[in-house]
């Protein structure tokens, strides 16, 4: 090199040096941005109230299963029923979240748990997993002390000790030692939110969406496959593996094994210790006496007609940021799962009838690997089995996933991904998240705004 060039660049670097001294380090080291969850949406709840279109008996009806959907039960007395065991005393203490009818409420001050677990002299003992701050939870244990597959929800609470169940013994399920035998699994709420319009779909559709974009879904690994009733064969949707037909059954259901509530579409006791048992069965029943139309409804039928007419989460207005999250959720294959909108059949009642459901679900089960699987069976659904997740109203959910592990949408979109074990294959999402994963930062907020924006 010339003595005169090698001079003169050397000459530059002491310049170059002193400047990069002199300035701040920001100027050669720039922050690395990092897309996160914006967290829960502020602003208006848009959910909770009943869907357009209404006539005004339909609207009575639903004012009423409101009000049964908020009532406190008691074992003895205007409300009865509780247990023997049960998770929550009322509909509403579950299913709170931003709305009553959605799901897991806030928990930062007192647990609704901690209330239920001691009202009226109760003696019961908060179970380790129900923490402030954490989500309503209900357990399950995965096996029975022979071997054999359980699968069942365990209630939390017992009445003994209440005033209004003299005499009761009974003891809390050890949910510690089921734990250290990694033998506890836990389900949260699901919103109620729309499910009217979600019952309403025809089969036909249902089937023909899971029929569609044969070659993509097979390109991305994802198949899928519907849950059926047993005898009739018809397709169930409800819950968290869809394993219930109808919202009746689901809210039957329900009030039996959340509140120990025998009713007239799951009349028997789950428990018949003697001395725990006060009331006849069904304890929810028609009143016959009554002489009001909504009066003569049992409380399970007002449940059924509330979530039956309850409106779907209205989202927020878009921005530049979601309509660009909206179009990756295409692009890297979510919506081939989460299908943004299905259209209801011809039902009789008019305001349910030919109607946009923008649920982003295709209510049909999907493997989701290890990662995700409980191991529980329910309908023809297997361990790791889920029914797809409908996205609306996420923009104001606390908890994601079955149990509630996480606030976070990094996380729950996190947890899709999983290779197979001994026990459990592949994930289906796979392919979709390895594409959420290449994206740029600033393409992976605008998706997480599009999220909270539902």
């Amino acid at each position: 090199m010339f003595p005169k060039l090698k001079r003169a660049l050397f000459v530059l670097s002491l310049l170059l040096f002193g400047m990069a001294t002199s300035l701040h380090a920001d100027f050669f080291f720039f922050p690395i941005f990092v897309a996160k969850d914006p967290g829960v949406r502020d602003g208006v709840r848009g959910a909770g109230g009943p869907i357009t279109g209404l006539s005004d008996s339909e609207q009575a009806f639903f004012d009423a299963g409101l009000d049964a959907f908020n009532e406190v039960q008691d074992v003895q007395g205007d409300d009865p029923g509780l247990g023997p065991r049960f998770n929550l005393d009322s509909c509403a203490g579950c299913h709170k979240q931003p709305a009553v009818g959605g799901s897991s409420p806030f928990t930062n001050t007192t647990h609704p748990h901690t209330d239920a677990a001691s009202k009226n002299g109760a003696t019961n003992v908060v179970p380790f997993f129900i923490k402030n701050g954490g989500p309503v939870r209900e357990a399950r244990f995965i096996y029975n002390p022979d071997g054999t597959l359980d699968g069942g929800v365990h209630p939390l609470f017992t009445i003994a000790g209440r005033d209004d169940a003299p005499g009761c013994a009974l003891s809390q399920p050890d949910f510690t030692a089921a734990a250290a035998n990694d033998n506890l699994v836990f389900r949260i709420p699901t919103p109620t939110f729309g499910t009217g319009l979600i019952e309403a779909i025809d089969e036909a559709t249902i089937l023909a969406n899971k029929n569609s974009n044969v070659l993509t879904k097979l390109f991305f690994g994802i198949s899928g496959r519907v849950n059926r009733n047993p005898n009739d064969g018809t397709i169930t949707r409800f819950g968290w593996k869809a394993q219930n037909k109808s919202l009746l059954i689901f809210a039957g259901e329900a009030y039996n094994v959340e509140q120990g509530v025998t009713n007239e579409v799951f009349p028997q006791e789950r428990d018949q210790t003697p001395g725990c048992l006060f009331n006849g069965t069904p304890e929810d029943r028609t009143r016959y006496e009554q002489t009001t139309q909504t009066g003569v409804l049992s409380d399970t039928m007002k449940f059924a007609i509330f979530m039956t007419f309850l409106a779907p989460p209205t989202p927020a207005p878009d921005t530049l940021s979601t309509l660009r999250g909206k179009a990756l959720f295409y692009r890297v294959g979510c919506a081939l799962c989460h299908t943004p909108s299905l259209t209801t059949g011809k039902s009789s009642t008019p305001a349910l009838n030919k109607k946009p459901v923008n649920l982003y679900s295709d209510l049909i089960l999907h493997n989701m690997g290890p990662k995700l699987a409980d191991t529980i069976l329910q309908g023809s659904a297997k361990g790791d089995e889920f029914r797809t997740a409908p996205l609306w109203g996420l923009g104001q959910r606390i908890f994601f996933l079955h149990d509630g592990r996480t606030t976070d949408l990094r996380e729950a979109i996190g947890a899709h991904k999983s290779f197979g074990n001994f026990q459990f294959g592949p994930s289906e999402a796979n392919a979709v998240i390895q594409n959420f994963d290449a994206l740029f930062q600033a393409d992976q907020q605008d998706l997480f705004n599009f999220l909270r924006s539902l």
